[in-house]
């Protein structure tokens, strides 16, 4: 009986003996040099943990001591510098004023003492009749109005700038700076029906990690999840006709997921509550007899709800729904002032809990610091229009990783980008006019951006959700 041969030659010490492969490098390797190649593995793998210690302590001296603190003392000395030139110049005009002031009290003075004189020669001479006391009290009262009507003086503000603006010139743009005109259409688009390829009306939406869009199909009453590449979306809460029941909806019209919990909370506008679905089954009310247009919630579990009617955003910690929550924006009647709201809609909210609200009657997008009593305007706020400064009836609003602020505008049927502090934005897409070219919209509503810089929006006249890709 013959023995079969299975040695092969051993990648180190190129004997024939019994190998084992190396499912990395695929070679093959004898019992002992096996053991060697798995020491040098590890031996590398040691030097990588070594350069990941490195680059972690680089990382976090760059953190305590950030590279760009030359910048930061720049700034300062540019602030010194302006803050002594103003110092100077407030300095040399409160010498001018003081000086013409004296020159002028001088004078009035000097007129004073000449009439004082001629008053105390007559009282020596006492030799003076009707036309001497005449000229004396005529004397007097030109000096006492001399006095009491001193030369106008003001201040002129000089239409050149006295100091030197800078500002920030970064080389780290958005990854999403530029995106494609033409949209890809990703769900609906066939129709005002309510088959599963069809949407009614859809107002918000709402993108997980997988790039699955759940829908607020406001006039099916009913949520879709529209999975990826899919072809037709399927219902996950409502789509049991209109109505007020459990497991009904009324008009929906914002959704957001819990993603941990697998819960979809609904803004059942139509019914004035906050419900949520639990994997399509269990249903709860979370808050009754709100008026509720939007929902957000932030990083730190909290839920916020725009009311349309109360004119005000509240806040609620998850699963604390037992008290009427916060206000977090408006809360004092509708109108125009910085502290007020005319008929709040969608809402974004950033890391520091800052709430960007939709103020859609308003023509603005108003941020509300956390704590703060009135908002600040940081898109629009000049009136309904369709000029760069201007907004018509905003609705959804997001904010990206630089702190640019993306507004649907609604009825001018153009997604705009606006920088804080800038005196107008910017058109990102749309703006064709009203239509249902890829390239143009109907009624643009919610906006959603995916990790990517993809930018969907939910076009409701359109009855579809477009897709904007970047230009790489």
């Amino acid at each position: 009986m013959v023995i079969a041969n299975n040695k092969t030659p051993c990648f180190i010490c190129n004997e024939e003996k019994i190998t084992y492969p190396c499912k990395g490098c695929l070679k093959e390797f004898c019992f002992m040099d096996l053991a060697k190649h798995k020491q040098i593995l590890n031996d590398e793998l040691n030097h990588i943990i070594n350069d990941y210690g490195e680059f972690k302590l680089s990382m976090n001296e760059q953190k305590q001591n950030p590279q760009n603190r030359s910048l930061i003392k720049q700034i300062d000395q540019w602030e010194m510098n302006l803050i002594g030139k103003i110092k100077q110049k407030a300095n040399d005009c409160r010498e001018i004023v003081l000086k013409s002031s004296h020159t002028f009290i001088d004078g009035i003075e000097m007129k004073f003492n000449d009439l004082s004189e001629q008053i105390q020669e007559l009282q020596k001479e006492n030799d003076f009749n009707e036309i001497n006391l005449n000229y004396l009290s005529n004397q007097l009262r030109k000096i006492r109005e001399e006095l009491n009507n001193p030369p106008k003086t003001s201040i002129q503000q000089n239409s050149q700038p006295f100091i030197t603006d800078i500002s920030i010139i970064s080389s780290i743009k958005p990854k999403w700076d530029k995106l494609k005109q033409n949209a890809i259409t990703v769900a609906g688009g066939n129709g005002q029906e309510q088959k599963l390829n069809q949407l009614n009306q859809p107002v918000a939406i709402f993108i997980d990690e997988t790039k699955n869009i759940f829908i607020a199909d406001s006039y099916n009453h009913r949520i879709v999840e529209w999975r990826c590449d899919a072809k037709e979306g399927q219902t996950t809460a409502g789509g049991n006709g209109k109505g007020n029941r459990i497991h009904q909806l009324n008009l929906p019209t914002d959704v957001i997921v819990d993603q941990l919990s697998h819960s979809i909370i609904i803004a059942d506008h139509g019914n004035r509550r906050v419900i949520e679905w639990l994997n399509q089954k269990q249903q709860l009310i979370l808050i009754h007899n709100i008026d509720c247009s939007r929902l957000a919630i932030d990083k730190y579990g909290f839920l916020y709800v725009s009311d349309c009617k109360k004119n005000e955003v509240r806040r609620w910690k998850i699963g604390k729904y037992n008290n009427e929550g916060i206000i977090v924006a408006g809360g004092n009647g509708e109108g125009s002032e910085l502290n007020q709201l005319n008929h709040p809609g969608f809402i974004f909210v950033d890391g520091e809990q800052s709430v960007y609200v939709s103020d859609a009657y308003n023509n603005r997008v108003i941020k509300w610091r956390k704590g703060a009593t009135k908002g600040i305007v940081v898109a629009g706020g000049n009136g309904q229009g369709e000029n760069l400064d201007q907004l018509f009836h905003p609705r959804g609003v997001i904010i990206d990783d630089l702190g640019q602020i993306y507004v649907a505008d609604f009825e001018n049927h153009r997604i705009m980008r606006w920088c804080e502090g800038k005196e107008e934005g910017e058109i990102v897409v749309g703006g064709n006019g009203k239509g249902n070219q890829l390239n143009q919209f109907n009624g643009p509503a919610g906006l959603s951006f995916h990790d990517e810089g993809i930018l969907y929006v939910a076009d409701r006249w359109n009855h579809r959700i477009a897709k904007f890709d970047i230009i790489l």
